[in-house]
């Protein structure tokens, strides 16, 4: 099992679960602009997921429907970015967690926030 970084994370690419994660399993992907776990190297400690401050990090086995691919998606951008181990600024067109919360409400979701979020 491993955490995975959904869709929430596109174009906010906040670092703050970098600092948090006692494995360097975060990276750093520039197109799309965002951060994915390799599970390879993800332990399952999730320390990580606290840290988001948009709550895109979920345990895959509580990924809400609507970000499923995520897991498959997680696996083969891994290869498309390099290992992030330092905090950095977010994404210049970064947004917090209520304009997440409005582009899932705005897609018809149900915005679910991870279990240890």
């Amino acid at each position: 099992m491993t955490h995975v970084v959904t869709a929430r994370c596109h174009e906010c690419r906040y670092t703050d679960c970098i600092e948090a994660c006692p494995v360097e399993c975060f990276i750093e992907v520039q197109d799309p602009a965002m951060l994915v776990i390799d599970p390879e190297v993800c332990i399952d400690c999730t320390q990580c997921v606290p840290e988001c401050p948009v709550n895109a990090i979920y345990d895959e086995e509580e990924l809400p429907a609507h970000y499923a691919e995520w897991t498959e998606l997680n696996r083969e951008m891994v290869s498309m970015g390099a290992t992030i181990t330092q905090k950095k600024d977010p994404h210049p067109k970064h947004v917090d967690l209520e304009g997440v919360q409005k582009r899932e409400t705005d897609a018809g979701w149900d915005p679910a926030e991870p279990a240890n979020a």
